[in-house]
């Protein structure tokens, strides 16, 4: 039995590629965990099929947490659903704020097959959703009471995980919408939720079902296609990250900035706030000269920054703690590999409509150490004021 997971903040968009796979993979059924009965102790689990309902359950929380009984409750329904032979394809239909990634992860370790994972999205409203900084607990969407997450974080998460985008027939969206999505997530495949399955036409122009089997639907294929749980964190993690690519068209941009100087911290920690709001979007790992060994993750979304290490620097390893490296980490760093520096580095993204690309590569440099303040050394690095300590917890 195939999985695949389909997830996103656009109800809308993600119930109509559910539906989309039932009508188009014959004998397939759909799980959901509606998790906005948590408040009350449960977690209401629905199974159905192209035609309707076919079972309902409760699963109980786990420790206070929705999410929790979510993982408690799926492996085992999937498993049923296994053994009993009779489903081709399982589509898990997440609840708005699950994120992809930890459900991947579930299925996969529970010894199912995931063949893919969707995010469905709606064109029109990638910039509202992505801008909005709001907490996810205020609209009723957060899965346990300690969930500080808010809409845009979750949201970006969701898109930049999934190999696919169920993106949605919206008259509303415009050519900006459609290429800010694109510069989002540019190695995505784009599927159309609404796009049919491809004919075969006979000699005298009729069109006849293509042989062998019923033809799917382009969504129903990429629903088969397969997925790689290991890649796809890979692909996330801030050391090796599929970052987007510059870009420049119908009014939206994405600047990449690489710089093999490191950041004052004072001044870098001063500018958080306008490089924060400068644009929709933005991400990738940085530099600090103060702590010249740390790799840190840069995380902006909604007009929130999160800021945390993501451990070491390769360089500043031990020869012999490289073997205890994945090898697409290893890959990553050689490619950015600096004579002098080895993998440290500044690679930040920042894509958005209307970015002022010139005043943020200004502001950007301003806060590398200047010519006077590089040449003085790492032991006077160190010495600089430890800015960010407060932000990290340190």
């Amino acid at each position: 039995m195939s999985v695949v997971l389909v997830g996103g903040l656009h109800a809308d968009a993600r119930r109509a590629a559910v539906a989309r796979l039932l009508a188009d993979v014959p004998g397939s059924v759909a799980l959901h965990h509606d998790l906005a009965t948590a408040a009350v102790g449960t977690v209401v689990r629905t199974v159905r099929d192209a035609t309707g309902l076919l079972d309902a359950g409760e699963a109980p929380l786990v420790n206070d947490c929705a999410c929790c009984a979510l993982r408690e409750d799926l492996v085992p329904e999937l498993e049923r659903l296994a053994d009993a032979g009779r489903t081709p394809l399982a589509v898990v239909e997440l609840w708005d704020s699950v994120e992809p990634k930890a459900m991947a992860e579930v299925v996969t370790a529970g010894g199912l097959t995931v063949t893919g994972v969707f995010t469905a999205v709606d064109p029109a409203l990638v910039l509202p959703y992505l801008g909005n900084g709001d907490d996810l607990a205020d609209g009723g969407l957060a899965a346990a009471a300690t969930d500080q997450r808010t809409v845009a974080d979750t949201f970006a998460r969701q898109l930049e995980y999934a190999p696919v985008l169920a993106v949605a027939d919206s008259p509303e969206a415009d050519d900006e919408d459609r290429e800010l999505l694109a510069q989002l997530h540019p190695t995505a495949r784009q599927v159309r939720i609404g796009q049919q399955a491809p004919q075969d036409t006979a000699d005298d122009g009729l069109t006849v079902p293509a042989p062998r089997r019923r033809p799917r639907s382009p969504l129903a294929e990429a629903a088969l296609a397969g997925f790689d749980v290991e890649a796809a964190a890979a692909a996330q993690h801030p050391a090796c990250a599929l970052l987007p690519a510059e870009a420049d068209a119908h009014g939206v941009s994405t600047l990449v900035w690489h710089r093999c100087r490191p950041f004052h911290p004072e001044r870098l920690y001063a500018a958080l706030e306008d490089l924060t709001c400068a644009a929709a979007r933005s991400r990738g790992r940085f530099w600090l000269a103060d702590k010249t060994d740390t790799l840190f993750h840069w995380d902006a979304a909604g007009g929130a920054l999160c800021v945390e290490s993501a451990g070491p620097w390769l360089a500043s390893l031990p020869d012999a703690a490289w073997e205890m490296v994945p090898p697409v980490r290893r890959a990553a760093a050689a490619l950015d590999w600096h004579p002098e520096h080895g993998d440290r580095g500044q690679h930040l993204v920042f894509t958005s409509p209307g970015l002022d690309r010139d005043g943020l590569e200004r502001l950007l440099e301003s806060c590398l150490l200047t010519d006077a303040e590089y040449a003085a050394g790492r032991d006077a690095w160190q010495r600089l004021p430890h800015a960010f300590d407060t932000l990290l917890e340190v």
